[in-house]
């Protein structure tokens, strides 16, 4: 049998992966190393654009997320925190949400669309030639080999698809600093303020929670998950050595606070299940993969890229990795790709993994101990004052600071495209509820003028008009990763324009 992809890695990439070629009307086959689930606790929410797009695909409610999506009033960046408040126009969303949780519900998308993933089925080795991939496998039932016309690692930092397809991995590795994170129960003598923050015995600075506080010795997080489980995670810098043999306990996180805060808090194990798992990693690896594709083998997520974790922008780089290659592999798979589609995935994405790898350095290195680092942080902190500096910062941290390449002109042509309150003959509506199907949607907001410009496409492309009060374009082309393609201005149709995009990312018109 010969599958049309092969995705390799069945964690929140590859699942959202499956799911938007499902969407495509393309199934793909997944393969997981592992038996089942890991317990690991990893992510601990999702932060940035991603969040609109789970949107776009109905998942943001299931997630937890309280109707439409929202900005967050604050955050953090390196140890500063970014109030986001004073921004009138402030791009960056912010869900806490375990990452078990978001597995479930992309298993449940998943299966809901007739993909369910092959559990311990381990790649051990891969060819490739002009029409697809050979797949050698260790399975519960043995070794075994699968066909594929493409191949996808999604199978994190340590992806063997990367590996065995011969893609270089360059970047740079740190022993600094040694992470200890657990979710624990608080003694009793840690008092909260009536703004919420943290009170420690025997250390005078306040601490805001769901934040980074630094110390000359050290970083302290301290985030409450409900009244029986707060997250408590420390950074350190030249500390004593890790043992790296052992799992960490209790009291090993409990003598790194003391280092960091000189605070000494008796901890106990969380009253919730979890999964908990008390985790040390010791440096931190910022890499990112020479080139996303290698002829019939693709990278996303963690395979493409590893950073630290600090301000979450794993899963949003990650998931829209993912958003991006799944309309493009289906497009070249079910034959009306335009040339240079499927090449554009590493064109587009490989800049933003260059952005997080860029920002994740930063951030360590403004956390870092020493009067060096206190002496830029006092002129970092004076820049922040300033809204248009913060705005950059809250754009980087989103990813919305990236602008696609098109030949359109309009503002908002290689953007995410707003959230807009429309009204159509169906009645209210948010785009995001019209592009719960995956497909690229021509949204006409002139009343009707434009959408039957689109006729030779609508195999592929739908097409709606809407009234909106304010509207940003006279219509928008958007791409099924939420992109926008094209648009023009209010009054303007630009068909020409528009047929030239409609070609550009859609192919030839069907005849």
């Amino acid at each position: 049998m010969i599958h049309d992809v092969a995705v390799v890695g069945a964690g929140p990439n590859g699942l959202m992966l499956a799911c938007e070629l499902a969407l495509a009307g393309i199934r793909p086959v997944v393969l997981e190393r592992l038996p089942e689930r890991s317990p690991v606790q990893k992510a601990n929410g999702l932060v940035g654009q991603v969040i609109r797009l789970l949107d776009h695909r109905g998942l943001y409610e299931p997630l937890g997320g309280p109707g439409a999506p929202q900005p967050v009033p604050r955050f953090v960046f390196g140890a500063f925190p970014l109030e986001l408040h004073r921004l009138d126009d402030n791009p960056l969303h912010a869900l806490p949400v375990p990452q078990h949780r978001i597995e479930e519900v992309l298993e449940e998308r998943a299966r809901s669309l007739g993909i369910t993933a092959r559990h311990g089925c381990e790649v051990t080795g891969l060819a490739q030639d002009g029409t697809g991939v050979t797949v050698d496998y260790r399975g519960p039932d043995g070794s075994g080999q699968l066909r594929a016309r493409y191949l996808v690692g999604a199978d994190g930092g340590r992806s063997t698809v990367r590996k065995l397809a011969g893609i270089g991995f360059p970047g740079v590795t740190s022993p600094d600093p040694v992470s200890r994170i657990a979710h624990v129960l608080l003694p009793g003598d840690v008092r909260t303020t009536g703004t919420g923050e943290f009170l420690l015995p025997g250390f005078a600075t306040p601490v805001r929670p769901f934040t980074h506080t630094r110390t000359e010795h050290g970083v302290l997080v301290l985030a409450p998950f409900g009244p029986d489980a707060t997250m408590v995670a420390t950074l350190e810098w030249g500390g004593p050595p890790a043992d790296e043999s052992s799992p960490l306990t209790l009291d090993e996180l409990r003598a790194s606070v003391r280092r960091v805060t000189g605070a000494d808090l008796a901890l106990a194990p969380a009253r919730t299940p979890g999964p908990f798992t008390p985790r040390r990693q010791v440096g931190h690896n910022t890499r990112l993969a020479e080139r996303y594709r290698q002829g019939r083998v693709l990278l996303v997520g963690d395979a493409a890229h590893v950073h630290a974790a600090t301000g979450g922008p794993g899963l949003n780089l990650g998931l829209q990795d993912a958003a991006n290659l799944g309309w493009k592999l289906a497009a070249d798979l079910r034959g009306w790709a335009p040339p240079g589609l499927l090449d554009s995935y590493h064109r587009e994405r490989h800049p933003v993994g260059e952005r997080v790898f860029m920002h994740s350095q930063v951030q360590m290195a403004l956390m870092s101990p020493g009067p060096g680092t206190t002496a830029v942080r006092a002129l970092f902190g004076e820049l922040l004052a300033h809204e248009d500096n913060l705005g950059r910062i809250a754009a980087l941290m989103a990813g919305s600071d990236i602008r696609y390449d098109t030949d359109c002109p309009h503002p908002l042509a290689g953007r995410f495209v707003p959230d807009l309150a429309l009204s159509t003959a169906a009645g209210p509506s948010r785009i995001a509820e019209l592009t719960r199907s995956g497909r690229p949607l021509l949204l006409d907001l002139t009343g009707g003028e434009v959408a039957g410009q689109a006729a030779g496409w609508k195999d592929r492309v739908d097409g709606i008009a809407a009234d909106c009060a304010e509207p940003p374009a006279g219509a928008l082309l958007l791409r099924p990763d939420g992109y926008v393609a094209w648009a023009c201005e209010v009054g303007g149709a630009d068909p020409d324009g528009l047929t030239l995009a409609l070609r550009t990312w859609f192919g030839e018109p069907r005849t």
